[in-house]
């Protein structure tokens, strides 16, 4: 066993110092997606931050057409935040504005609206928007309830008016509770802190897994290599160890970065705070040490089968959703931490990262399950690429 891991030794050194000579392999994997991700994703959210609270607290614009027909209405509007701006202009014009974009909407009161009111009928109101116009959308929602909160107040001053109790037709009031914490809510936000983190991982090795595969059957490297007496095991073993530690380096920086980056996030603007912590980022960094072995791996078995640098290039490109759509799946469903999804890679990494981040206590269970199912698929393509580098035709 000596001779065997000596060997896997000295290829991890030699790959490794081979690997950080590449000034623009250590430029693409410790630089462009480690510490620009996190900048991009700080960037992105503080903007959408900004944005949600400047909407908060913008004043809803209102144009009216016939405006005079309905003053009490249009008193409570303005009493609940709505600036109104009276248009004299047809139907017609006014839907040719709001399918431009020049107006998010316009409400149109008909003349006989207050004649209606007076006799106890139902009046109909028009309120003119683009559905297609995703940005008008809170606009007319705000507009809505105002609407019916109107529309509301007018049906129990009829009740009333009748003798009757507004009460007979609210039976129960409903109030709602919300359990999630400030750290709970920010994971809403920051949820896809862990794609970021996987991603970083499996670039942090995915140039030095081409090159040491495609890379050394292009330039003939390779056949000269395995001539070499020694075990192809150990070689492999070797490759794959240097690949991985890149893939854990990669993920320390992006970890690194997030944890400076996150501070700067105005998340109390929305009645949120960050639970990622060092101590967060270690216990997520430990969570996910497993997928350096298996994505090593992984990207060992697809450099074996290509040909040349670029294909190599293309097919593991590809081979990268893999382990990134369980986690954009799990965002879009919002999937939660069970035992049996454990059993798969990423998306069990995913998920006890949302519990660290959520602040949540976490099953050892789970944990134990995540990792195990982690290595043991990683350590059997290993194995596999081991296997191929012991046929003949790995040299064709």
């Amino acid at each position: 066993m000596a001779g065997p891991l000596r060997t896997a030794i000295n290829v991890f050194r030699k790959e490794v110092l081979e690997n950080i000579r590449d000034r623009r392999t250590i430029l693409s994997a410790f630089l462009l997606v480690p510490l620009m991700g996190p900048v991009m994703f700080a960037l992105m959210t503080a903007f959408i931050v900004d944005r949600v609270v400047g909407e908060a607290d913008e004043q809803l614009r209102l144009p009216v057409i016939g405006a005079e027909h309905a003053p009490n209405l249009l008193a409570f509007a303005a009493e609940n935040d709505a600036e109104i701006v009276k248009l004299d202009i047809d139907v017609e014009t006014a839907r040719g504005l709001v399918r431009r974009g020049d107006e998010h909407l316009v409400l149109v009161i008909p003349p006989e609206i207050g004649e209606q009111l007076r006799a106890g009928e139902s009046a109909e109101l028009e309120l003119i928007n683009d559905s297609s116009n995703n940005k008008a959308q809170r606009h007319v929602s705000r507009a809505r309830n105002f609407l019916n909160a109107y529309a509301g107040k007018v049906g129990r001053l009829r009740l009333l008016a009748r003798g009757i109790d507004p009460g007979v037709i609210d039976p129960f009031e409903v109030r709602t509770f919300d359990v999630a914490t400030p750290s709970g809510r920010a994971v809403a936000l920051l949820g896809m802190l862990t794609y970021f983190l996987l991603f970083s991982l499996l670039m942090g090795g995915l140039y030095l897994a081409i090159d040491v595969t495609a890379g050394e059957r292009e330039r003939g490297s390779l056949e000269s290599l395995l001539a070499m007496p020694v075990s192809r095991a150990a070689l492999v073993f070797g490759k794959v160890a240097a690949t991985a530690v890149f893939m854990v380096a990669a993920l320390c920086v992006t970890l690194t970065a997030l944890i400076v980056c996150v501070q700067f996030l105005p998340l109390y603007k929305l009645g949120m705070s960050t639970n990622f912590s060092v101590l967060v980022a270690v216990k997520i960094a430990a969570v996910m040490l497993p997928m350096s072995v298996l994505g090593a791996s992984l990207f060992f078995v697809v450099g074996s089968f290509t040909r040349s640098y670029r294909e190599a290039q293309t097919w593991i490109g590809l081979v990268l959703a893999v382990p990134t759509l369980p986690i954009v799946f799990a965002g879009i469903a919002n999937v939660r931490a069970t035992t049996p999804l454990m059993a798969v890679p990423s998306m069990s990494q995913h998920l006890i990262a949302t519990n660290l981040l959520r602040g949540d206590a976490v099953d050892p269970m789970h944990v134990a399950v995540s990792v195990l199912s982690t290595l043991t698929i990683g350590i059997a393509l290993l194995w596999f690429a081991t296997w191929l580098y012991k046929r003949e035709k790995v040299l064709g």
